[in-house]
């Protein structure tokens, strides 16, 4: 074997091992990572490779990740057959699933491999009786499907029923495997195929559409067989119609279909299986190509070519699918190009149908693209992809082509930035642009007047454009065409807000934002603005609300803010994200740049500009915002925008959350209205950020209201990841103090949570903060504990050969008398429900002397905890009762059992029960008091 090779297998081993002593002691994450890391290391498939994944399944399995269990299980099954762990492990997976009959076929599998394994035998009698009522269920089914397809099917039935048949059989396709694949046998789908030629009533029709997507759902050969009976053609077709329901239905399939054959789901963080991708690599191939070459296709509809724009965009950016190279090797750039110069109610002949969000989608899917190209060969692929679309645009006489480049050009701008901007600084491109700008033609103002909105992006980049522009676009605001006007508007609003939140700077004069603000408000709140209008006005605003005073004047504007909130809660997707940008400027929670004093002094002294905050974007100005919002229905508005797909649209919502929750008082209105479903959901998918800010958010409303009652057991337990997330060395000091704070309420609520905490590694995670230097992290790591003592598994943890258990007795003297008071009750939770952890206390040095300052401690509580220590110590074992009474401690506890004090009665009460207790043990004689 060469060196190289030995030295892998060998790092291997030491990750397996690392593995096998994490997964030993509880530490499931650290067994997940080594294992991991050792699968990464081997190459070819070897029984060592199959002992690796085999043991990951048991890790996954711990975490309930059962999915991800069974398809370990499955390639170590490929590597070593009826390897009887593997099958073991698989079987309980799919039994946790409940797929009880591949369950019961792996366990009877397993029993035969290894006749003589105990654990699989109550699993097999468990699940025999499940399964053979399914197999008689089974027998029925086929005589079901018939009864319902004999209604479904026949257009001459009454319709009536005929709707609940075709709900029936959607309902069984949904119940179970064995119903998907009975209705499969039994030839749905060519049924299917006719219905949808020949039926015309829509909710037989949507409901067909489900059936098939179900078909599909996690299940990679009923999906080829779906392929193969409709064609791959057939999806395209069946998208090209004008009822969205049915358009929407179609590509529910189209994802489910991918999600099948590339192993991912529909949570935006999931990725794909290399080992699906390439087995599957034919089908997925061939959905790719009908969808890339019906892009631009003129006999789709306008609202068929957004959906399959969006398809592309949602899976272009899997690596292992590899559809961004393959996009553009396909030439499906340049359809996608072709589609961002088309231009809507034109004069000019246009070569497809576009909807007013086309552009939108089409920027997203191009920026997808490019943030997807891995290596500089790939972008400059892409480069010359759009500079060979433009270059052909650009040389063309025709004034129709050149204004068709200009919208590619604002479509580049909104999407891949850096593409758009290295285009837009080329020679004559920007005075091309502005001399369409001061033409008669209303087309060439209002394409000129969107690229130069577009264009001021990036401050750097926006010099020539408010020198030569701003004049141009104050010309095209006295136009007749509210179009122009509102477009002109916004290209000055854009400029005008290019200092940010910065005070000092104005590139235009005193007062000219609220001037413009008003000018959008105008437009906003008009009855008679068309829709479109007044998304532009929207626009406006969400660049002008960075400017203090402009926030302070439209907080206290309740017909705007109504009208904001009303075009929020109507709104699809093309303004949705300035809609949003407007709150998250009024609450101050975008992304501020942390303030050195140092570099401040710094930068004055070179004199550097240094930026100002405005008096109005005080802290309690800003807190006045955020109540007034929460009080016009921010929170309903939140709860309801947050099912957007938009990544960027689910952090800046995720920031709004966390700044209304950052006021103690909003946090049981944000429970009350659903914040607290819409935050889990924010805090399982979306940017790194986003997920953070949406697991502080929950944090806080874990701190402020009792979980049992806003979080309810569920929710409780899916919040446990999203806390322990903020356990980080990344995060701040206080996502950390509050993530603690809500764990240990969390903590209380039952043992199920407890268990939750455990087995996704909190414990470790808490406890790295019983010594970190801030006090505040410190009490809030030693509370978390006192709760979670409760749970008999930790206090088993704290029983093994560990120094859990002395760090917490340390903390018991710490200063901080929070701090001391949750360890020394934490201890005495230990100490009352263990005798080991007794034995190992007395073994401590020192155990004396700290007791006994525990209890002459001047705090009641402090006094009484001590003395359950010391109560739990004597009961335990009569030789640590007789340790502890040969020291001092028995005249401390004698003295405790004469107090006088009233105050002081459940102490003195403690302490004559320890006397009691060792005078039973004969340890102590009573006193004769005669």
């Amino acid at each position: 074997m060469p060196e190289c090779s030995e030295s892998i297998v060998e790092e291997s081993n030491i990750f397996k091992e690392q593995g096998n002593e994490a997964f030993k002691s509880g530490d499931w994450l650290k067994a997940l990572q080594c294992y991991t890391s050792a699968l990464n290391l081997l190459k070819e498939n070897n029984r060592e490779k199959s002992i690796l994944y085999k043991n990951r399944a048991a890790v996954y399995n711990k975490l309930c990740e059962f999915e991800n269990a069974i398809r370990d299980c499955s390639a170590s099954l490929d590597i070593v057959a009826n390897d009887p762990k593997a099958l073991f492990r698989r079987c309980c997976a799919y039994e946790q699933l409940g797929k009880h009959e591949e369950a019961y076929v792996d366990g009877k599998q397993c029993l035969l491999s290894d006749p003589m394994n105990k654990e699989i035998q109550p699993i097999l009698s468990r699940l025999h009786p499940i399964v053979q009522a399914k197999l008689r269920d089974n027998a029925q089914l086929s005589n079901k499907i018939d009864s319902m397809f004999k209604y479904a099917f026949t257009i001459e039935e009454n319709i009536e029923k005929r709707i609940t048949a075709i709900k029936n059989l959607l309902v069984l396709s949904k119940e179970s495997s064995s119903g998907c694949n009975g209705l499969l046998k039994s030839g749905i789908i060519s049924k299917i195929k006719s219905l949808l030629k020949n039926d015309n009533h829509n909710e037989v029709r949507i409901n067909a559409l489900r059936i098939i997507g179900q078909l599909c759902k996690n299940d990679e050969t009923r999906t080829k067989q779906v392929l193969v009976d409709l064609g791959v053609p057939w999806f395209i077709d069946s998208l090209n119609t004008e009822i969205q329901n049915e358009i929407n239905g179609v590509t529910f399939i189209i994802q489910e279909a991918l999600n099948s054959l590339t192993g991912m789901s529909n949570t935006l963080d999931s990725s794909p299986n290399e080992e699906k991708c390439k087995k599957n690599s034919k089908e997925i191939d061939a959905i790719l190509t009908c969808l890339v070459c019906s892009v631009d296709r003129h006999s789709i509809n306008k609202f068929a070519r957004d959906s399959i724009i969006e398809i592309l965009t949602r899976n272009v950016h899997y690596n292992n699918i590899n559809w961004a190279e393959r996009l553009i090797d396909m030439k499906g750039l340049q359809r996608l190009l072709e589609v961002a110069a088309e231009l809507i109610e034109t004069r000019y002949e246009s070569k497809m149908d576009i909807t007013e969000y086309s552009h939108t989608n089409v920027s997203v899917c191009l920026s997808t693209i490019y943030d997807n190209m891995t290596c500089d060969k790939s972008r400059e692929k892409y480069m010359s992809a759009v500079d060979e679309f433009l270059k052909r645009m650009l040389l063309d006489p025709d004034i129709e082509s050149k204004v068709r480049a200009v919208s590619t050009i604002s479509v580049l701008l909104l999407g891949p930035i850096d593409v758009g901007n290295s285009i837009i600084s080329r020679d004559g491109i920007i005075e091309m642009i502005l001399a369409m700008a001061t033409t008669d033609d209303k087309v060439q103002q209002r394409i000129a007047c969107e690229c130069i909105i577009a264009a001021t992006s990036k401050k750097s980049k926006i010099t020539p454009i408010v020198k030569q522009g701003t004049q141009i676009l104050k010309n095209l605001y006295k136009s007749g065409d509210d179009d122009i006007r509102i477009r002109a508007l916004v290209g000055l609003c854009k400029l005008g807000s290019s200092g940010g939140t910065d005070a000092s700077i104005r590139p235009f004069s005193e007062g000219s934002t609220l001037k413009l603000a008003e000018a959008c408000r105008r437009f906003l709140i008009h009855p008679n603005t068309n829709p479109d209008t007044k998304r532009w006005a929207v626009e406006g605003l969400s660049y002008l609300t960075l400017d203090a005073e402009v926030k302070e004047k439209l907080i206290e504007d309740g017909a705007a803010l109504q009208a904001i909130m009303g075009l929020a809660k109507s709104e699809k997707t093309s303004a949705m994200y300035a809609l949003v940008s407007i709150f998250v400027n009024l609450c101050n929670a975008y992304e501020k740049q942390e303030v050195i004093p140092e570099m401040i002094e710094l930068a004055k002294f070179s004199k550097c500009h240094v930026p100002e905050d405005h008096e109005l974007d005080d802290t309690d100005f800003v807190n006045k915002r955020i109540v007034l919002l929460c009080k016009y229905g921010i929170v309903t508005v939140l709860v309801q925008l947050s099912k957007t797909e938009s990544i960027n649209i689910k952090e800046l919502i995720s920031r709004l959350f966390n700044a209304i929750c950052a006021l103690p008082e909003n946090r049981g209105e944000v429970a009350k209205l659903g914040g607290i479903k819409a935050l889990l959901e924010l805090a399982h998918s979306g940017s790194p950020k986003g997920k953070r800010l949406a697991a502080q958010a929950l944090a806080r409303i874990g701190i402020s209201i009792n979980p049992e009652v806003s979080f309810k057991e569920q929710r409780c337990l899916e919040s446990i990841r999203p806390f322990l997330g903020l356990l980080h060395p990344d995060c701040s000091a206080l996502e950390n103090f509050e993530s603690m704070m809500a764990l240990c309420n969390m903590a209380g609520v039952n043992e199920r949570v407890r268990k939750k905490i455990l087995d996704t590694g909190g414990l470790q995670l808490i406890e790295n903060y019983l010594f970190e230097e801030h006090i505040m992290l410190r009490r809030a790591s030693a509370q978390c504990f006192t709760n979670l003592m409760m749970s008999h598994e930790v206090i088993q943890i704290f029983e093994g050969e560990n120094d859990k258990l002395k760090l917490l007795f340390l903390l018991c003297e710490e200063e901080d008398e929070d701090t001391a008071l949750a360890a020394t009750g934490a201890v005495a939770i230990a100490v009352s429900n263990s005798d080991k952890c007794c034995k190992k206390l007395m073994t401590f040095n020192n155990w004396e002397e700290s007791l006994k300052a525990l209890l002459a401690h001047p705090d009641n509580a402090m006094q009484h905890r001590a003395l359950v220590i010391a109560h739990s110590l004597i009961e335990s074992d009569k030789e640590i009762a007789e340790r502890v009474f040969a020291t001092d401690i028995m005249e401390v506890l004698m003295a405790l059992s004469i107090l006088k004090d009233e105050t002081k009665k459940d102490i003195r009460e403690m302490a004559e029960k320890c006397l009691i207790l060792a005078e039973s043990l004969k340890l102590i004689k009573k006193a004769n008091t005669e």
